[in-house]
């Protein structure tokens, strides 16, 4: 710095007689998971970067910290009673911006992100798209089946409680994760029609077409498997789950744009009425029962894997779409289930995530659908309410088919003032790499939401975390500062399936100029988002 100029001589000589101090990070570096990801996809999205660039994110920064809180903060108080040592969290809207994504318990001690990358069985926490495949063939939550012992050519699987209640109305054998009910539906529908079911609303892994399915034994990742459930809290309409809204130059050349995620509706209506009624019985008196989320209406399922090597629990409201995963990395059995630390877990990060939020019932409930998933083609959107909740989520009013991160309307409508959203906190990428600046998206649109009655709820204050403490990059590496944006409007996207694909929009280069092209191909890209196998 000296020879550069930077520094005086005497600056220099002082600075070496005075020996670094370093400063290990106090949180667990969470950011950098997202940090990773971003990178992994960058090159998918926009070709191989040899500039620098500013890429806009959907993260969330007090929710990230949040999240990073709950999931270490948990586990170091109860993990080694429940010979639980690592975990990760998802959550997204109900349009599939992902708010927030830790990937282990510390950056610092392992970079492997365990929300993308790890693909592990989702046990019970897999039922929802068995007991989904029944009621699209005529089956409804009052449906009786009988539970009792069953054999499926020497196999005999059992309840995890290893009682039987005998007749049993679907709704409560959901609620109770009752086995051997998913297996005679996954019998009765037939294997493959599971499977297709499960890929139709977002999970991308292979999975085998036999009995088995039914309590989950193919292997998914956290990020496919909340995704596949962020149908049941939007009204039955797919989306591509997303990290990056934006990639520009910094002389702010646009360099792609991510385009409505909404990939067209794979639940009727009122099949989804039907499972957020079935599944909202699950944290009322089935096995996750322990959740606490006071004044917002939840749904979700506990799973619990072969020999407790994985406990799960994937919960959703209106807001907000959040899966929880803890096991260990050798994959050997653990002491935990789905319905203890993955729902306490769930709970410490969704009040904190919720906190003034208007209350938003959950599609097909109290006749609510969301209007901004109506598929515009065949059912008339609603209009938007004269006098829009706004939340910390999402402040804006939704919109038809569009993005609640991304307010671009399809039709003129008029919006509140958007909140402003806190800072991203900075985190280290690899040095050999352009500068890659990451920044907070813009406060989201707003869900339709119901106003309870006959008296209004009171106002509740918002006390949330501080961001995580920015991580100082070397010399040479990548920066990230955070700013500010206004996402301007563009029509709907028409990109196609399959779930994890996410339409690029990049602008024609002058005729001089070259542009880079992306080199990977869709089965590189798809790996990325959800993790290789």
């Amino acid at each position: 710095m000296a020879d550069a100029g930077f520094v005086t001589d005497d600056a220099a000589k002082v600075a070496m007689t005075n020996a670094p101090k370093i400063v290990k990070p106090t949180a667990g570096g969470s950011v950098n998971y997202v940090a990773d990801w971003v990178m992994d996809v960058l090159n998918d999205l926009v070709g191989h970067v040899d500039q620098d660039v500013v890429v806009e994110t959907t993260i969330d920064p007090t929710l990230q910290a949040a999240a990073e809180k709950a999931l270490i903060d948990d586990i170091a108080a109860k993990g080694a009673k429940l010979d639980v040592d690592q975990g990760a969290l998802v959550a997204m809207t109900p349009q599939g911006a992902v708010r927030a994504l830790v990937g282990g318990r510390s950056y610092a001690e392992s970079q492997f992100n365990r929300a993308v990358a790890a693909k592990r069985q989702p046990g019970s926490a897999f039922k929802p798209f068995v007991y989904l495949t029944a009621l699209e063939r005529g089956l409804t939550p009052d449906t009786v089946r009988e539970d009792k012992p069953i054999e499926v050519k020497g196999w005999k699987p059992e309840n995890f409680s290893r009682e039987y209640f005998g007749p049993v109305t679907l709704t409560r054998a959901l609620a109770l994760s009752l086995n051997t009910v998913s297996v005679r539906l996954t019998l009765e529908v037939g294997p493959q029609a599971v499977v297709r079911t499960a890929h139709r609303l977002g999970i991308t892994s292979k999975l085998d077409p036999n009995a088995s399915i039914a309590l989950g034994t193919s292997e998914v990742s956290v990020m496919e498997l909340v995704s596949a459930y962020v149908p049941f809290a939007n009204g039955g309409i797919a989306v591509a789950p997303h990290v990056i809204e934006r990639v520009r130059t910094a002389s702010g050349k646009l360099l792609y744009r991510a385009r409505d995620p909404g990939l067209g509706r794979v639940i009727d209506e009122r099949n989804v009425a039907m499972m957020n009624q079935m599944m909202q019985e699950t944290l009322t008196t089935g096995t996750a029962r322990k959740a606490e989320l006071p004044g917002s209406p939840a749904a979700g399922k506990t799973g619990t894997s072969q020999d407790f090597r994985d406990a799960w629990f994937v919960g959703y409201t209106g807001h907000l779409v959040t899966g929880v995963w803890l096991g260990k990395d050798d994959n050997t059995a653990t002491k935990a289930t789905g319905g203890g630390l993955p729902v306490e877990i769930w709970s410490h990060f969704m009040k904190v995530a919720h906190q003034g939020l208007p209350m938003a019932d959950l599609p097909g409930l109290n006749g609510h659908v969301p209007d901004a998933l109506q598929a515009p083609a065949t059912i008339p959107s609603v209009a938007p309410s004269s006098a829009p909740m706004t939340s910390l989520l999402s402040p804006m009013q939704a919109t038809p088919l569009s993005r609640d991160d991304d307010p671009r309307p399809v039709a003129p409508i008029a919006t509140p003032a958007a909140a402003k959203p806190p800072a991203v906190a900075a985190a280290p990428l690899a040095p050999a790499r352009p500068k890659v600046v990451m920044t907070a998206p813009l406060a989201p649109p707003s869900p339709q939401v119901r106003t309870p009655t006959p008296a209004p709820r009171p106002p509740r204050v918002a006390a949330l975390p501080a961001a995580p403490t920015p991580l100082a990059p070397a010399a040479t590496s990548p920066r990230i500062r955070t700013t500010q944006v206004e996402t301007p409007p563009a029509p709907p996207s028409d990109v196609p399936r399959p779930p994890g694909s996410i339409g690029a929009e990049l602008p024609p280069p002058p005729a001089t100029e070259a542009r880079p092209t992306n080199s990977s191909s869709l089965d590189g890209f798809i790996s990325n988002m959800f993790g290789r196998h």
